[in-house]
């Protein structure tokens, strides 16, 4: 079974790896994923092993709160409530936080400050004055307090805890001050009473406590804006939809729409569900889900799909998907899925968090203790465990990764370029071969006429011929004869006798006279000389198009050529392979000298022609066998078993649910591009997470050292603890910030 949780009291990687190790202990997990972006857990566990209340428990232990989701609208409600609570949160630290900087900081620049609270003699009242104005600050970031202590009494610390110990320290120790400097006035030891104001720490604690909490809001509004995609998405989906029930027209909630329902639709209007049209016709708007900005053709027979837009007329159609079963839905799950995954190189930013803090605790305090046997104060000591406690940044380790992966699967669904995973996404960028399959890929997947060679009648007069006797048969090279026909308003003529022969062509007669349509041996057969049109026809085969010979009267009239023509993308996409410095390599069924005059218009000179759909899985196994990364293109029906061995399977084309189940990318529109796109967008995602990764990295490398006083004897360097929060706040701001850049990544250039 497979259950999503929401996790509530998670603020760092350490939070995140804390509740994943807490449940892992679990008999019958067979696998954990938490989202420290979403707040969310995702469980494949064994029902009969453990329960969804043992879960909640175990994550509970740990010192978080989990819970089964409820509806989305209450989730929403309640993160909008968490902005206004920090919000709150932030104003009432900083309404205290500036008078507490003003007495203890300005003043020292010639601020003038009351008569009470100048002099040695009232430094009792200036340190009793910090010290209420640091409780409200205090109060009302507690989270920070209960949150910290409760995870480091379950002997998993987090970034609370880091920020609970440090502040803690600073208020204690002020405390203790205020004592001494009481002592020091009433004994007269004045000298002790000036010692003692100056070494005071309320101004640091409510500062850290404050420009910590100014950075927990930007970086919450700015993750806000990671979700922008989804949140688009989602926004889309129409919450009406007008049924015809017992000849009447009502209006029902788009989730009360039931399989069968005949929906009518008005011009402007959203599809609510997913159906067939079986009145009327229309123009839909598919760019919210498909990228395309075109409107596409919609009349009888045709399928519509949920949140796609009505531009223009009015039609009815039969319900057939409904609910979370629409294309909409698993387009949004999907999505939502991608986000929440985690990408492989995210492993190692989970390893580091796991033993990050514990260490920054053990650095803190061996930085303190060394540092008093050296000689020093015990207020400067002090000073070097709090800046250490607080500069450390798990917040960036564990947002390095989620904030990329998000905004890189949002981008892909504005493009239509569907990402099942993020380590699909990661494993896209690595990739230094494509196989490309040649039907409905490469080409349109259905065969269209490309040229017609008459000999003895007109043109017209062959085309009318053709498609009359062709107009009975089902063969896809037939339709392609009656379609060219009909583009070219030419009128049918009545046929009988028809006769289909498997493999050969057909024969049928136009008031009596017999005609015949089929390939060379066919005509042979039949007594029919081609030789006038065979070197016509040995042309049209060096193409890579299909002649079809057209006999009557005992004569050759003609041929028509048929073939499955190259989409206009195709040749530009394979162009953007090679300038990404990715190989080329089609499959086809065609023989080899079809395929040979495909692969000449793509300027391949990569092909495997003659390949059965089972034989695919083996030439990609064979590729990879060499030791190359291979992506396998398909429509994901046929090609299954390849797109599923491949390192990355993309699957192209409208068949978007079973395409889902076997490709690792889903491509919504029939565009070879959007493969390359994928790509891109790929290492735009990777080179945005090692950008984020080498910062949080680097900022503790460096940071660290500093705030432990490693360069205090040699350049007097040492970390005031107020800066040391700042700095923290501003790398979890910057991770946060420049994955968004992401959203102006170009997938076109």
């Amino acid at each position: 079974m497979v259950q999503k949780f929401d996790i509530s009291g998670m603020t760092c990687a350490a939070c995140q790896a804390a509740v994943e190790k807490s449940v892992r202990k679990l008999s019958g997990i067979n696998s954990v994923n938490v989202s420290l972006l979403s707040n969310s857990m995702t469980v494949d566990f064994d029902e009969n092993k453990t329960s969804v209340y043992e879960i909640i428990q175990a994550v509970n232990s740990a010192g978080y709160r989990a819970s089964v989701p409820g509806e989305g609208k209450e989730k929403a409600a309640s993160g909008s409530d968490e902005i206004k609570e920090m919000k709150t949160r932030l104003i009432i630290s900083f309404v205290f936080m500036v008078p507490l900087l003003y007495i203890t900081m300005f003043h020292m620049l010639g601020a003038p400050l009351p008569p009470f609270l100048h002099g040695v003699e009232n430094s009792f009242a200036l340190a009793f004055l910090q010290f209420l104005l640091t409780l409200p600050i205090m109060y009302v970031n507690r989270k920070y307090f209960t949150s910290g202590f409760k995870t480091l009494f379950h002997l998993a610390p987090n970034m609370d805890s880091l920020i609970a110990v440090g502040t803690s320290a600073a208020v204690i120790y002020g405390i203790f001050a205020i004592f001494k400097i009481g002592y020091g006035l009433g004994h007269g030891d004045l000298e002790m009473a000036k010692h003692y104001s100056m070494d005071l720490y309320f101004e640091s604690a409510g500062v850290i406590l404050a420009l910590i909490t100014l950075g927990k809001f930007l970086e919450s509004r700015a993750k806000g804006k990671t979700k922008d995609a989804i949140s688009k998405l989602m926004d889309l989906s129409p919450k009406l939809a007008i049924v015809e029930r017992d000849g009447n027209e009502i209006t029902v909630g788009a989730d009360e729409v039931k399989i069968g329902d005949i929906v009518i639709v008005k011009p402007g209007a959203s599809i609510p569900v997913d159906g067939v049209i079986v009145e009327g016709s229309s123009s839909i708007d598919q760019s919210a889900l498909t990228g395309e900005s075109i409107p596409v053709e919609k009349s009888v027979g045709d399928h519509v799909i949920a949140a796609t837009i009505n531009k223009s007329g009015y039609f009815k159609f039969r319900a057939e998907k409904v609910g979370s079963d629409t294309v909409f839905s698993q387009i949004i799950r999907l999505v939502e899925e991608a986000a929440n995954s985690k990408a492989p190189i995210a492993k190692l930013a989970d390893k580091i968090s796991g033993i990050f803090v514990p260490a920054v605790i053990l650095i803190a305090a061996i930085s303190t203790i060394t540092w008093l046997i050296l000689g020093k104060s015990l207020e400067f000591s002090l000073s070097i465990g709090i800046s250490v406690l607080v500069i450390s940044c798990p917040c960036a380790l564990g947002l390095a990764t989620p904030v990329a992966i998000m905004v890189g699967t949002g981008l892909g669904a504005t493009n239509g370029i569907l990402i099942k995973s993020a380590e699909s996404l990661e494993n896209a960028h690595d990739i230094n071969t494509v196989v490309l399959d040649k039907t409905g890929t490469l080409t349109q997947g259905k065969p269209v006429v490309t040229d017609v060679f008459s000999n003895g009648i007109g043109k017209d007069d062959l085309i009318q011929i053709a498609a009359s006797i062709e107009s009975k048969s089902e063969h896809p090279l037939a339709q392609a004869v009656c379609e060219y026909a009909k583009q070219n308003g030419v009128d049918f003529l009545q046929t009988q006798d028809f006769n289909a022969v498997f493999g050969k062509g057909i024969y049928a007669k136009i008031n009596d006279v017999p005609y015949y349509a089929g390939n060379e041996l066919f005509m042979k057969e039949n007594g029919i000389d081609v030789s006038s049109v065979k070197n016509e026809a040995d042309k049209f085969s060096a193409e890579g198009k299909t002649p079809l010979y057209f006999a009557g009267g005992g004569k050759v009239l003609g041929i028509i050529a048929v073939a499955d023509v190259l989409k206009p993308t195709s040749i530009e996409a394979v162009k953007g392979f090679r300038k990404l410095g990715i190989d080329c390599l089609m499959l086809t069924g065609d023989n080899e000298k079809t395929a040979r005059a495909i692969a000449q218009k793509l300027d391949l000179t990569d092909f495997v022609s003659e390949v059965l759909p089972q034989d695919k899985e083996s030439v990609i196994r064979k590729l990879q066998e060499e030791g190359k990364k291979v992506a396998m293109v398909g429509d994901g029906i046929n090609d299954a078993p390849a797109l599923a061995r491949s390192d990355v399977g993309i699957a192209i084309g409208n068949g978007v649910d079973i395409a889902i189940e076997s490709a690792d990318i889903v491509l919504m529109k029939s565009d070879l591009n959007d493969a390359v796109k994928a790509v891109k967008l790929s290492r735009a995602t990777l080179k945005n997470i090692k950008q984020n990764l080498f910062w949080a990295f680097f900022y503790n490398i460096i940071g660290i050292p500093i705030a432990a006083g490693v360069f205090y004897e040699a350049f007097g360097l040492k970390l005031n603890p107020m800066f040391a929060a700042a700095a923290m706040s501003l790398s979890s701001v910057f991770v946060v910030t420049n994955a968004l850049r992401l959203k102006r990544a170009k997938l076109d250039k």
